[in-house]
Protein backbone atom coordinates (compact mmCIF):
# COMPACT_ATOMS: atom_id res chain seq x y z
CA UNK A 1 0.00 0.00 0.00
CA UNK A 2 1.43 3.61 -1.07
CA UNK A 3 0.72 6.11 1.06
CA UNK A 4 -0.11 9.09 -0.93
CA UNK A 5 -0.07 12.87 0.61
CA UNK A 6 -1.92 15.98 -0.91
CA UNK A 7 0.02 19.40 -0.56
CA UNK A 8 -1.83 22.50 -0.21
CA UNK A 9 -0.97 26.22 -1.06
CA UNK A 10 -1.39 28.78 1.81
CA UNK A 11 -0.81 32.40 1.77
CA UNK A 12 1.80 34.33 4.34
CA UNK A 13 -0.06 36.18 6.56
CA UNK A 14 1.13 39.76 7.91
CA UNK A 15 0.17 41.67 11.12
CA UNK A 16 0.15 44.86 9.25
CA UNK A 17 0.23 46.98 12.63
CA UNK A 18 3.11 44.81 13.20
CA UNK A 19 4.61 45.78 9.88
CA UNK A 20 3.98 49.22 9.85
CA UNK A 21 5.68 49.91 13.06
CA UNK A 22 8.82 47.84 11.74
CA UNK A 23 9.14 50.25 8.91
CA UNK A 24 8.99 53.20 10.70
CA UNK A 25 11.18 52.64 13.32
CA UNK A 26 13.99 50.34 11.85
CA UNK A 27 13.93 51.13 7.76
CA UNK A 28 15.85 54.56 8.09
CA UNK A 29 18.44 55.52 10.19
CA UNK A 30 17.82 59.41 10.26
CA UNK A 31 14.69 61.37 11.05
CA UNK A 32 15.02 63.61 8.27
CA UNK A 33 14.92 61.10 5.15
CA UNK A 34 10.97 61.40 5.25
CA UNK A 35 11.19 64.88 3.88
CA UNK A 36 13.19 63.44 0.88
CA UNK A 37 10.85 60.27 0.49
CA UNK A 38 7.72 62.93 0.35
CA UNK A 39 9.22 65.46 -1.82
CA UNK A 40 10.73 62.43 -4.45
CA UNK A 41 7.16 61.21 -4.12
CA UNK A 42 5.97 65.24 -4.99
CA UNK A 43 8.64 65.27 -7.94
CA UNK A 44 6.97 61.63 -9.42
CA UNK A 45 3.18 63.00 -9.35
CA UNK A 46 4.73 66.14 -10.73
CA UNK A 47 6.18 64.00 -13.64
CA UNK A 48 3.49 61.62 -13.99
CA UNK A 49 0.71 64.61 -15.30
CA UNK A 50 3.62 65.87 -17.68
CA UNK A 51 3.81 62.39 -19.32
CA UNK A 52 -0.02 62.27 -18.94
CA UNK A 53 -0.36 65.44 -20.80
CA UNK A 54 1.66 64.43 -23.81
CA UNK A 55 -1.76 62.55 -25.09
CA UNK A 56 -4.06 64.62 -22.80
CA UNK A 57 -3.17 68.62 -22.65
CA UNK A 58 -5.76 70.05 -20.99
CA UNK A 59 -4.58 68.00 -17.91
CA UNK A 60 -1.88 70.68 -17.55
CA UNK A 61 -3.65 73.42 -19.33
CA UNK A 62 -5.18 75.29 -16.52
CA UNK A 63 -1.83 75.38 -14.08
CA UNK A 64 1.04 74.48 -16.27
CA UNK A 65 3.92 75.46 -13.60
CA UNK A 66 4.72 72.44 -11.62
CA UNK A 67 6.13 72.64 -8.75
CA UNK A 68 6.16 71.74 -4.79
CA UNK A 69 5.63 74.15 -1.94
CA UNK A 70 5.93 73.42 1.68
CA UNK A 71 4.21 75.18 4.23
CA UNK A 72 5.48 75.53 8.13
CA UNK A 73 2.79 75.98 11.49
CA UNK A 74 5.11 75.92 14.56
CA UNK A 75 2.50 76.50 16.30
CA UNK A 76 0.33 73.47 15.79
CA UNK A 77 3.69 72.10 14.72
CA UNK A 78 2.43 70.61 11.48
CA UNK A 79 4.74 70.36 7.78
CA UNK A 80 2.28 70.39 4.77
CA UNK A 81 3.82 69.15 1.40
CA UNK A 82 2.34 70.48 -1.32
CA UNK A 83 1.97 69.88 -4.92
CA UNK A 84 0.22 70.23 -8.14
CA UNK A 85 0.90 66.96 -10.03
CA UNK A 86 -1.25 64.27 -11.15
CA UNK A 87 -2.83 63.58 -7.90
CA UNK A 88 -4.79 60.31 -6.91
CA UNK A 89 -8.73 59.19 -7.38
CA UNK A 90 -10.11 57.43 -4.56
CA UNK A 91 -9.40 53.94 -6.14
CA UNK A 92 -5.38 54.89 -6.48
CA UNK A 93 -5.06 56.55 -2.62
CA UNK A 94 -6.57 52.56 -1.68
CA UNK A 95 -4.29 50.84 -4.32
CA UNK A 96 -1.27 52.77 -3.36
CA UNK A 97 -1.66 54.10 0.30
CA UNK A 98 -3.97 51.27 1.93
CA UNK A 99 -1.65 48.64 0.68
CA UNK A 100 2.08 49.01 1.79
CA UNK A 101 4.62 48.34 -0.65
CA UNK A 102 3.09 48.44 -3.94
CA UNK A 103 4.32 51.37 -5.88
CA UNK A 104 2.24 53.37 -8.19
CA UNK A 105 5.41 55.00 -9.86
CA UNK A 106 6.72 51.18 -10.39
CA UNK A 107 3.25 50.54 -12.13
CA UNK A 108 3.83 53.89 -14.04
CA UNK A 109 6.77 52.89 -15.40
CA UNK A 110 5.78 49.23 -16.08
CA UNK A 111 3.33 50.48 -18.46
CA UNK A 112 5.65 53.29 -20.40
CA UNK A 113 7.39 52.11 -23.76
CA UNK A 114 11.14 52.02 -23.61
CA UNK A 115 12.10 55.91 -24.82
CA UNK A 116 9.51 57.00 -22.24
CA UNK A 117 11.05 54.80 -19.37
CA UNK A 118 14.09 56.52 -20.13
CA UNK A 119 13.26 60.03 -20.10
CA UNK A 120 11.12 59.57 -17.21
CA UNK A 121 12.69 61.48 -13.99
CA UNK A 122 10.79 59.38 -11.56
CA UNK A 123 12.44 57.65 -8.66
CA UNK A 124 9.89 55.58 -6.04
CA UNK A 125 10.28 51.61 -6.82
CA UNK A 126 9.19 50.14 -3.47
CA UNK A 127 6.11 51.74 -2.40
CA UNK A 128 7.30 52.40 1.33
CA UNK A 129 8.60 55.77 1.57
CA UNK A 130 5.70 57.45 2.10
CA UNK A 131 5.29 55.58 5.22
CA UNK A 132 8.45 57.00 6.46
CA UNK A 133 6.24 60.50 7.34
CA UNK A 134 5.11 58.08 10.11
CA UNK A 135 8.59 58.34 11.64
CA UNK A 136 7.91 62.04 12.55
CA UNK A 137 4.24 62.02 12.49
CA UNK A 138 1.59 60.76 15.46
CA UNK A 139 -1.23 61.57 12.11
CA UNK A 140 -0.50 62.50 8.61
CA UNK A 141 -3.23 63.28 6.28
CA UNK A 142 -3.21 63.15 2.48
CA UNK A 143 -5.63 65.53 0.95
CA UNK A 144 -5.67 64.63 -3.12
CA UNK A 145 -7.46 65.38 -6.05
CA UNK A 146 -6.82 63.65 -10.04
CA UNK A 147 -6.05 65.70 -12.65
CA UNK A 148 -9.48 65.54 -14.65
CA UNK A 149 -11.53 64.36 -11.72
CA UNK A 150 -14.29 66.87 -10.20
CA UNK A 151 -13.86 65.42 -6.53
CA UNK A 152 -11.25 65.07 -4.07
CA UNK A 153 -10.51 62.37 -1.58
CA UNK A 154 -8.92 62.83 2.00
CA UNK A 155 -7.04 59.82 4.03
CA UNK A 156 -5.91 60.04 7.48
CA UNK A 157 -4.26 57.51 9.54
CA UNK A 158 -2.35 57.29 12.98
CA UNK A 159 0.32 54.45 11.71
CA UNK A 160 -1.33 51.70 13.28
CA UNK A 161 -2.41 49.60 10.75
CA UNK A 162 -5.71 51.35 10.12
CA UNK A 163 -6.61 54.26 7.79
CA UNK A 164 -9.78 56.18 7.14
CA UNK A 165 -11.28 57.70 3.67
CA UNK A 166 -13.53 60.77 3.71
CA UNK A 167 -14.65 63.80 1.29
CA UNK A 168 -11.58 66.16 0.41
CA UNK A 169 -11.25 69.97 -0.07
CA UNK A 170 -8.85 70.53 -2.50
CA UNK A 171 -10.42 71.75 -5.56
CA UNK A 172 -7.50 71.80 -8.30
CA UNK A 173 -5.38 68.76 -8.81
CA UNK A 174 -2.52 67.38 -7.07
CA UNK A 175 -1.85 66.12 -3.78
CA UNK A 176 -1.81 67.89 -0.05
CA UNK A 177 -0.03 65.59 2.79
CA UNK A 178 0.08 67.28 6.44
CA UNK A 179 1.65 65.66 9.14
CA UNK A 180 0.98 66.20 12.77
CA UNK A 181 4.61 66.16 14.28
CA UNK A 182 5.12 64.28 17.73
CA UNK A 183 6.51 65.70 20.39
CA UNK A 184 9.91 65.08 19.98
CA UNK A 185 9.76 65.74 16.26
CA UNK A 186 8.31 69.44 16.33
CA UNK A 187 11.61 70.80 15.74
CA UNK A 188 11.02 69.90 11.82
CA UNK A 189 8.82 72.48 11.59
CA UNK A 190 11.47 75.32 11.63
CA UNK A 191 12.24 76.87 8.51
CA UNK A 192 15.72 76.58 8.92
CA UNK A 193 15.86 72.80 8.88
CA UNK A 194 13.50 72.30 6.65
CA UNK A 195 15.64 74.57 4.36
CA UNK A 196 18.75 72.72 5.18
CA UNK A 197 17.08 69.20 4.61
CA UNK A 198 15.79 70.27 0.99
CA UNK A 199 18.91 71.12 0.08
CA UNK A 200 20.60 68.52 1.22
CA UNK A 201 18.67 66.00 -0.69
CA UNK A 202 16.26 67.28 -3.34
CA UNK A 203 18.77 70.55 -4.07
CA UNK A 204 18.51 68.87 -7.80
CA UNK A 205 15.20 67.62 -8.73
CA UNK A 206 13.68 69.00 -11.78
CA UNK A 207 10.89 70.49 -10.29
CA UNK A 208 11.12 74.11 -7.74
CA UNK A 209 10.62 73.40 -3.93
CA UNK A 210 9.23 77.00 -2.35
CA UNK A 211 8.81 76.87 1.04
CA UNK A 212 5.95 79.55 3.01
CA UNK A 213 7.68 80.89 6.01
CA UNK A 214 6.82 84.06 8.00
CA UNK A 215 9.20 87.70 7.45
CA UNK A 216 10.12 89.53 10.29
CA UNK A 217 6.95 91.83 10.28
CA UNK A 218 4.68 89.18 10.35
CA UNK A 219 4.15 89.07 6.56
CA UNK A 220 3.91 85.27 4.63
CA UNK A 221 7.05 84.81 2.85
CA UNK A 222 7.87 82.25 -0.37
CA UNK A 223 11.24 81.05 -1.35
CA UNK A 224 12.78 78.82 -4.11
CA UNK A 225 14.72 76.70 -1.64
CA UNK A 226 16.13 74.58 -4.00
CA UNK A 227 18.19 74.76 -7.01
CA UNK A 228 15.52 73.03 -9.03
CA UNK A 229 18.10 71.99 -12.14
CA UNK A 230 21.19 69.62 -11.85
CA UNK A 231 24.42 70.78 -13.88
CA UNK A 232 25.76 67.62 -14.39
CA UNK A 233 22.38 66.82 -16.71
CA UNK A 234 22.74 69.14 -19.29
CA UNK A 235 24.64 69.13 -22.38
CA UNK A 236 28.54 70.57 -22.16
CA UNK A 237 28.18 72.83 -24.95
CA UNK A 238 25.56 74.46 -22.63
CA UNK A 239 27.94 75.25 -19.74
CA UNK A 240 30.90 77.42 -18.88
CA UNK A 241 33.97 77.15 -17.36
CA UNK A 242 32.62 79.56 -14.73
CA UNK A 243 29.64 77.66 -14.08
CA UNK A 244 31.70 74.26 -13.85
CA UNK A 245 33.88 75.43 -11.31
CA UNK A 246 31.27 77.23 -9.07
CA UNK A 247 29.84 73.44 -9.05
CA UNK A 248 33.21 72.26 -8.05
CA UNK A 249 32.60 74.56 -5.24
CA UNK A 250 29.38 73.69 -4.24
CA UNK A 251 30.36 69.76 -4.20
CA UNK A 252 33.77 70.31 -2.31
CA UNK A 253 34.05 73.09 -0.65
CA UNK A 254 36.92 74.51 -2.15
CA UNK A 255 37.54 77.87 -3.12
CA UNK A 256 40.61 77.13 -5.58
CA UNK A 257 39.87 75.60 -8.88
CA UNK A 258 40.33 72.25 -10.25
CA UNK A 259 42.74 71.20 -11.88
CA UNK A 260 40.77 68.59 -14.40
CA UNK A 261 37.23 67.53 -14.98
CA UNK A 262 35.09 65.16 -17.01
CA UNK A 263 32.02 65.54 -17.41
CA UNK A 264 29.97 62.23 -19.53
CA UNK A 265 26.79 60.53 -20.53
CA UNK A 266 26.91 56.77 -20.27
CA UNK A 267 23.95 55.04 -22.31
CA UNK A 268 23.29 51.37 -22.85
CA UNK A 269 22.71 48.68 -19.77
CA UNK A 270 23.55 50.68 -17.95
CA UNK A 271 22.91 54.35 -17.57
CA UNK A 272 24.19 57.38 -15.68
CA UNK A 273 26.03 60.74 -16.00
CA UNK A 274 29.26 61.55 -14.16
CA UNK A 275 30.82 64.96 -13.53
CA UNK A 276 33.91 64.36 -11.80
CA UNK A 277 37.20 66.64 -10.50
CA UNK A 278 40.80 66.51 -9.61
CA UNK A 279 41.04 69.33 -7.12
CA UNK A 280 44.36 70.98 -6.92
CA UNK A 281 45.03 70.41 -3.02
CA UNK A 282 44.53 67.82 -0.20
CA UNK A 283 42.27 67.74 2.20
CA UNK A 284 43.29 67.29 5.98
CA UNK A 285 41.88 63.54 5.37
CA UNK A 286 42.82 61.94 2.69
CA UNK A 287 45.12 59.29 4.62
CA UNK A 288 41.89 58.19 6.69
CA UNK A 289 41.28 55.77 4.54
CA UNK A 290 37.48 54.64 5.86
CA UNK A 291 36.56 58.60 5.67
CA UNK A 292 33.53 59.32 3.54
CA UNK A 293 34.13 59.83 -0.66
CA UNK A 294 34.07 63.28 -2.25
CA UNK A 295 31.64 61.84 -4.87
CA UNK A 296 28.16 62.26 -4.22
CA UNK A 297 25.62 59.54 -5.35
CA UNK A 298 22.33 60.61 -6.93
CA UNK A 299 19.43 58.59 -8.39
CA UNK A 300 17.46 60.76 -11.33
CA UNK A 301 18.97 63.90 -9.66
CA UNK A 302 17.85 62.76 -6.25
CA UNK A 303 20.48 62.69 -3.34
CA UNK A 304 21.24 59.20 -2.27
CA UNK A 305 24.80 59.20 0.03
CA UNK A 306 28.27 60.72 0.34
CA UNK A 307 29.67 57.56 1.24
CA UNK A 308 29.65 56.49 -2.09
CA UNK A 309 32.22 54.04 -1.50
CA UNK A 310 31.75 51.61 -4.30
CA UNK A 311 31.27 54.03 -7.32
CA UNK A 312 35.14 54.69 -7.27
CA UNK A 313 38.10 52.69 -5.49
CA UNK A 314 39.96 54.06 -2.31
CA UNK A 315 43.22 54.92 -4.52
CA UNK A 316 40.56 57.31 -6.20
CA UNK A 317 39.23 58.97 -3.18
CA UNK A 318 40.70 62.60 -3.58
CA UNK A 319 38.18 62.88 -6.51
CA UNK A 320 35.29 65.27 -6.09
CA UNK A 321 31.82 65.28 -8.16
CA UNK A 322 28.51 63.50 -8.28
CA UNK A 323 27.77 60.44 -10.01
CA UNK A 324 23.66 60.36 -10.98
CA UNK A 325 22.49 56.55 -11.76
CA UNK A 326 18.95 56.24 -13.60
CA UNK A 327 18.44 52.93 -11.64
CA UNK A 328 20.62 51.07 -8.69
CA UNK A 329 20.03 48.56 -6.42
CA UNK A 330 19.48 50.68 -3.26
CA UNK A 331 17.72 49.04 0.01
CA UNK A 332 14.24 49.84 0.74
CA UNK A 333 15.37 52.54 2.86
CA UNK A 334 18.04 53.86 -0.05
CA UNK A 335 20.53 54.37 2.20
CA UNK A 336 22.46 51.38 1.93
CA UNK A 337 23.93 50.55 -1.96
CA UNK A 338 23.91 47.02 -2.40
CA UNK A 339 26.71 45.38 -4.88
CA UNK A 340 25.28 43.64 -8.11
CA UNK A 341 26.83 44.01 -11.89
CA UNK A 342 24.83 47.28 -11.88
CA UNK A 343 27.34 49.20 -9.75
CA UNK A 344 30.22 47.38 -10.88
CA UNK A 345 29.67 48.62 -14.44
CA UNK A 346 29.53 52.42 -12.72
CA UNK A 347 32.27 51.88 -10.89
CA UNK A 348 34.86 50.52 -13.79
CA UNK A 349 33.18 52.56 -16.58
CA UNK A 350 34.26 55.91 -13.97
CA UNK A 351 37.46 54.68 -13.05
CA UNK A 352 38.68 54.93 -16.38
CA UNK A 353 36.87 58.16 -17.06
CA UNK A 354 39.01 59.23 -14.29
CA UNK A 355 42.39 57.83 -15.00
CA UNK A 356 41.33 59.19 -18.41
CA UNK A 357 41.66 62.27 -17.53
CA UNK A 358 44.49 62.11 -15.27
CA UNK A 359 46.15 60.95 -18.70
CA UNK A 360 45.09 63.90 -20.48
CA UNK A 361 46.00 66.11 -17.15
CA UNK A 362 49.37 64.52 -17.85
CA UNK A 363 50.25 66.43 -20.57
CA UNK A 364 50.01 69.48 -18.96
CA UNK A 365 53.67 69.37 -16.59
CA UNK A 366 53.27 71.83 -14.38
CA UNK A 367 49.84 71.19 -13.71
CA UNK A 368 50.89 67.39 -13.60
CA UNK A 369 53.14 68.47 -11.37
CA UNK A 370 51.03 70.28 -8.55
CA UNK A 371 48.72 66.92 -8.76
CA UNK A 372 51.38 64.21 -8.42
CA UNK A 373 52.87 66.65 -5.81
CA UNK A 374 49.14 66.66 -3.96
CA UNK A 375 47.81 63.02 -4.79
CA UNK A 376 50.73 60.78 -6.30
CA UNK A 377 50.98 58.97 -3.11
CA UNK A 378 47.72 57.93 -2.82
CA UNK A 379 47.52 57.07 -6.43
CA UNK A 380 50.39 54.46 -6.02
CA UNK A 381 48.07 52.49 -3.89
CA UNK A 382 45.89 51.55 -7.23
CA UNK A 383 49.23 49.44 -8.58
CA UNK A 384 47.90 46.80 -5.23
CA UNK A 385 44.47 47.11 -5.52
CA UNK A 386 43.36 47.43 -8.88
CA UNK A 387 44.92 45.08 -11.08
CA UNK A 388 42.55 45.13 -13.76
CA UNK A 389 43.83 48.92 -14.70
CA UNK A 390 47.57 49.05 -12.65
CA UNK A 391 49.33 49.58 -16.19
CA UNK A 392 47.53 52.52 -16.88
CA UNK A 393 48.16 53.41 -13.22
CA UNK A 394 51.75 52.82 -14.22
CA UNK A 395 51.82 55.17 -16.50
CA UNK A 396 50.88 58.11 -14.02
CA UNK A 397 53.73 57.72 -12.19
CA UNK A 398 56.13 60.10 -11.36
CA UNK A 399 59.38 59.62 -9.84
CA UNK A 400 62.72 61.20 -9.15
CA UNK A 401 66.20 59.80 -10.63
CA UNK A 402 69.79 59.83 -10.71
CA UNK A 403 68.98 62.26 -13.55
CA UNK A 404 66.00 63.94 -12.48
CA UNK A 405 66.80 67.97 -11.12
CA UNK A 406 66.07 69.08 -7.66
CA UNK A 407 63.56 66.84 -5.42
CA UNK A 408 60.66 67.05 -7.51
CA UNK A 409 58.68 63.67 -8.69
CA UNK A 410 59.02 64.28 -12.24
CA UNK A 411 60.15 61.50 -14.41
CA UNK A 412 57.85 58.50 -15.82
CA UNK A 413 58.19 55.38 -16.31
CA UNK A 414 57.82 56.04 -20.55
CA UNK A 415 60.94 58.78 -20.18
CA UNK A 416 63.38 56.53 -17.98
CA UNK A 417 62.88 53.73 -21.30
CA UNK A 418 62.79 56.39 -23.28
CA UNK A 419 66.38 58.17 -22.62
CA UNK A 420 67.68 54.33 -21.97
CA UNK A 421 70.99 54.14 -24.40
CA UNK A 422 70.96 50.12 -23.99
CA UNK A 423 67.28 49.29 -24.75
CA UNK A 424 67.78 45.75 -23.27
CA UNK A 425 68.54 47.06 -19.92
CA UNK A 426 66.07 46.59 -17.36
CA UNK A 427 64.63 49.58 -14.88
CA UNK A 428 66.78 49.84 -12.55
CA UNK A 429 65.55 51.72 -8.84
CA UNK A 430 66.99 51.91 -5.72
CA UNK A 431 65.07 52.62 -1.95
CA UNK A 432 66.26 54.62 0.11
CA UNK A 433 65.52 56.91 3.17
CA UNK A 434 66.14 60.36 1.13
CA UNK A 435 66.74 61.53 -2.30
CA UNK A 436 70.26 62.66 -1.00
CA UNK A 437 70.97 59.47 0.32
CA UNK A 438 69.93 57.81 -2.32
CA UNK A 439 71.92 59.86 -5.32
CA UNK A 440 75.36 59.20 -2.83
CA UNK A 441 74.58 55.29 -2.33
CA UNK A 442 77.34 53.26 -3.60
CA UNK A 443 74.90 50.89 -4.22
CA UNK A 444 74.67 53.03 -7.84
CA UNK A 445 78.30 53.63 -8.30
CA UNK A 446 78.63 50.91 -10.81
CA UNK A 447 75.61 51.73 -12.28
CA UNK A 448 76.37 55.19 -12.85
CA UNK A 449 79.92 54.84 -14.10
CA UNK A 450 77.78 52.63 -17.35
CA UNK A 451 75.52 55.57 -17.87
CA UNK A 452 72.31 54.07 -16.35
CA UNK A 453 69.75 55.85 -14.74
CA UNK A 454 68.47 54.64 -11.52
CA UNK A 455 65.19 55.85 -10.07
CA UNK A 456 65.63 56.84 -6.06
CA UNK A 457 62.41 55.36 -4.52
CA UNK A 458 62.05 57.48 -0.81
CA UNK A 459 58.64 56.91 0.51
CA UNK A 460 57.13 54.23 2.66
CA UNK A 461 54.63 52.88 0.03
CA UNK A 462 57.50 52.42 -2.28
CA UNK A 463 58.45 48.95 -1.19
CA UNK A 464 54.92 47.29 -1.55
CA UNK A 465 54.93 49.41 -5.25
CA UNK A 466 57.75 47.75 -6.69
CA UNK A 467 56.90 44.12 -4.77
CA UNK A 468 53.72 44.78 -7.43
CA UNK A 469 54.77 46.68 -10.25
CA UNK A 470 57.42 43.82 -11.61
CA UNK A 471 57.72 44.93 -15.03
CA UNK A 472 56.95 47.82 -17.22
CA UNK A 473 56.65 47.85 -20.88
CA UNK A 474 57.71 44.15 -20.46
CA UNK A 475 61.10 45.75 -18.69
CA UNK A 476 61.54 43.98 -15.22
CA UNK A 477 62.24 46.67 -12.64
CA UNK A 478 65.30 45.67 -10.67
CA UNK A 479 67.03 46.86 -7.49
CA UNK A 480 70.34 48.67 -7.62
CA UNK A 481 70.82 47.48 -3.57
CA UNK A 482 69.49 43.62 -4.30
CA UNK A 483 71.41 40.19 -5.41
CA UNK A 484 74.26 40.46 -8.44
CA UNK A 485 74.82 43.82 -9.98
CA UNK A 486 75.59 44.25 -13.50
CA UNK A 487 79.18 44.36 -14.62
CA UNK A 488 80.35 47.94 -14.61
CA UNK A 489 83.77 48.35 -14.79
CA UNK A 490 85.71 47.50 -17.73
CA UNK A 491 86.42 44.23 -19.07
CA UNK A 492 90.56 43.91 -18.18
CA UNK A 493 89.81 44.21 -14.58
CA UNK A 494 87.74 41.42 -14.29
CA UNK A 495 89.32 39.15 -16.72
CA UNK A 496 92.59 38.80 -14.37
CA UNK A 497 92.52 35.24 -13.49
CA UNK A 498 95.11 36.03 -11.12
CA UNK A 499 93.41 39.21 -9.70
CA UNK A 500 90.16 37.12 -9.40
CA UNK A 501 91.84 33.95 -7.92
CA UNK A 502 93.25 36.27 -5.72
CA UNK A 503 90.23 38.16 -4.26
CA UNK A 504 88.29 34.87 -4.27
CA UNK A 505 90.85 33.76 -1.44
CA UNK A 506 90.36 36.76 0.56
CA UNK A 507 86.73 36.22 0.30
CA UNK A 508 86.75 32.81 1.65
CA UNK A 509 88.95 33.76 4.30
CA UNK A 510 86.43 36.77 5.23
CA UNK A 511 83.60 34.71 5.10
CA UNK A 512 85.01 32.73 7.22
CA UNK A 513 85.23 35.00 9.71
CA UNK A 514 82.50 36.97 9.16
CA UNK A 515 80.32 33.33 9.06
CA UNK A 516 77.62 34.90 11.72
CA UNK A 517 77.17 38.53 10.21
CA UNK A 518 77.13 37.89 6.65
CA UNK A 519 75.73 35.40 4.38
CA UNK A 520 78.68 35.61 1.99
CA UNK A 521 81.56 37.30 0.79
CA UNK A 522 81.95 38.26 -2.95
CA UNK A 523 83.67 40.15 -5.49
CA UNK A 524 81.32 43.34 -6.09
CA UNK A 525 80.65 44.19 -9.71
CA UNK A 526 78.97 47.29 -8.97
CA UNK A 527 81.68 48.94 -6.59
CA UNK A 528 83.68 51.96 -8.47
CA UNK A 529 84.36 54.48 -5.24
CA UNK A 530 83.64 52.85 -1.71
CA UNK A 531 85.42 50.21 -0.50
CA UNK A 532 82.49 47.70 0.68
CA UNK A 533 79.07 47.16 0.47
CA UNK A 534 75.98 45.05 2.36
CA UNK A 535 73.42 43.80 0.00
CA UNK A 536 70.18 42.08 0.56
CA UNK A 537 69.42 38.60 -1.27
CA UNK A 538 66.54 39.14 -4.23
CA UNK A 539 62.92 38.81 -2.46
CA UNK A 540 63.84 40.05 0.87
CA UNK A 541 61.74 42.78 2.48
CA UNK A 542 63.45 45.87 2.68
CA UNK A 543 64.17 48.01 5.61
CA UNK A 544 60.92 50.32 4.94
CA UNK A 545 58.85 47.30 5.14
CA UNK A 546 60.25 45.90 8.08
CA UNK A 547 60.19 48.95 10.11
CA UNK A 548 56.31 49.17 9.26
CA UNK A 549 55.61 45.38 10.21
CA UNK A 550 57.74 45.63 13.57
CA UNK A 551 56.12 48.77 14.25
CA UNK A 552 52.93 46.87 14.04
CA UNK A 553 54.19 44.34 16.16
CA UNK A 554 55.04 41.77 13.71
CA UNK A 555 58.02 39.45 14.74
CA UNK A 556 60.65 39.97 11.72
CA UNK A 557 63.53 37.35 11.51
CA UNK A 558 66.95 38.35 10.33
CA UNK A 559 67.88 37.77 7.41
CA UNK A 560 71.96 37.83 6.93
CA UNK A 561 73.52 39.81 3.96
CA UNK A 562 76.01 39.29 1.29
CA UNK A 563 79.17 41.67 1.59
CA UNK A 564 80.59 42.53 -1.59
CA UNK A 565 84.42 44.11 -1.94
CA UNK A 566 85.80 46.25 -4.23
CA UNK A 567 89.14 45.20 -5.53
CA UNK A 568 90.59 47.91 -6.88
CA UNK A 569 90.11 50.16 -3.00
CA UNK A 570 93.54 50.20 -1.49
CA UNK A 571 92.09 48.90 1.66
CA UNK A 572 90.96 45.52 0.34
CA UNK A 573 94.33 45.53 -1.52
CA UNK A 574 95.88 45.74 1.58
CA UNK A 575 94.17 43.39 3.56
CA UNK A 576 94.69 40.96 0.77
CA UNK A 577 98.23 41.14 0.98
CA UNK A 578 97.85 40.73 4.80
CA UNK A 579 99.57 37.26 5.69
CA UNK A 580 99.18 37.27 9.77
CA UNK A 581 95.95 35.75 10.40
CA UNK A 582 95.14 37.47 13.83
CA UNK A 583 95.62 40.87 11.89
CA UNK A 584 93.68 39.92 8.93
CA UNK A 585 90.58 38.96 11.65
CA UNK A 586 91.41 41.97 13.33
CA UNK A 587 91.07 44.19 10.25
Amino acid sequence: MTATTSAKTHAFQAEVKQLLHLMIHSLYSNKEIFLRELISNAADACDKLRFEAIKNPELLADDPDLGITITLDAEKATVQIEDNGIGMSRDEVIENLGTIARSGTREFLDKMSGDEKRDAALIGQFGVGFYSAFIVAETVEVDTRRAGDDTAVLWRSNGDGEYTLDDGSRTTRGTTITLHLREDDKGFSESHRIRYTVQKYSDHIAVPVKLVGEGENGEVTIDTVNQSSALWRRAKSEISDEQYNEFYTYVSNDSEAPLARSHNRVEGKTEYTSLLYVPSRRTFDLWDREKARGVKLFVKRVFIMDEAQAMLPNYLRFIRGVIDADDLPLNVSREILQSDRTVDSIRAGSTKKVLGMLSTLSKDKDKYQTFWDAFGMVLKEGIMEDHANAEAIAKLLRFASTKSEGDAQSVSLADYVERQEDKDAPIYYLLADSLSAGRKSAYLEGLLAKGHEVLILTEPLDEWLVAHLTQFEDKPLRSAAHGEAEEAKDDESKDDDGLNEQYRDTSARMASILKDQVSDVRVSKRLVNSVSCLVAPEGELGDHVKRMLRDAGHEIPTEQKVLEINPTHPMVIRLANLEDKEQFKEW
